[in-house]
């Protein structure tokens, strides 16, 4: 395999770093520091992240056997440097009767037809917000937002016959016809 002919894409693109965030380089951890929240992150691998003049490049240090990492540490950056100066932010909606959030100090209730609330702490560096059926979920960390939202859709995930459930926002729900619509057919 020559290294010359695989090329990352996204890998090879420069990473501009904007004004007010500041990018430090510790050995093999990247720290980067916003308005928003400071990040940090380890990379281990056979890549050189080089930062020079408010530009970041991330460039392999020798032939990989995968080169995928290339643009996954790459990707990774791009992810901090956006979450301490943008954030991120996730919606889920919760359908069903009697169904809904709560937040009660540092801890997210819900009731989704248990026998008793469901309590999920909120990670720190976690922000969530609840408005009637809906609760938005923010922060600097993309990693953390996901995963925490990904915890909570897990625990009554969306039913495709009455539609009841935790889904994303832009999440798109395939209806099925239940028996009265098959035994009329």
């Amino acid at each position: 395999m020559k290294f010359g002919k695989i090329m990352s894409r996204i890998g090879k693109k420069e990473i501009i770093i904007p004004s007010g965030v500041e990018v430090k380089k510790d050995g093999d951890v990247l720290s980067v520091k916003g308005p928003l929240g400071e990040l940090s992150r380890s990379f281990k691998g056979d890549l050189d992240i080089l930062i020079e003049n408010n530009i970041i490049k991330v460039s392999p240090k020798k032939e990989l056997e995968n080169l995928a990492l290339w643009g996954t540490f790459a990707s990774h950056i791009s992810n901090m440097i956006d979450g301490v100066t943008k954030g991120f932010k996730k919606t889920l909606l919760i359908e069903g009767v009697g169904f809904k959030f709560q937040l009660e100090g540092a801890n997210l209730l819900l009731n989704i037809g248990l026998s008793h609330p469901v309590k999920l702490e909120i990670p720190k560096g976690i922000k969530v917000e609840v408005e009637k059926n809906s609760a938005s979920v923010s922060g600097s960390d993309k990693e953390a937002i996901g995963q925490f939202c990904a915890n909570i859709r897990s625990l009554k995930k969306p039913e495709p016959y009455k539609g009841t459930g935790i889904r994303y926002n832009d999440e798109i729900i395939r209806r099925k016809a239940g028996k009265r619509a098959s035994a009329t057919s």
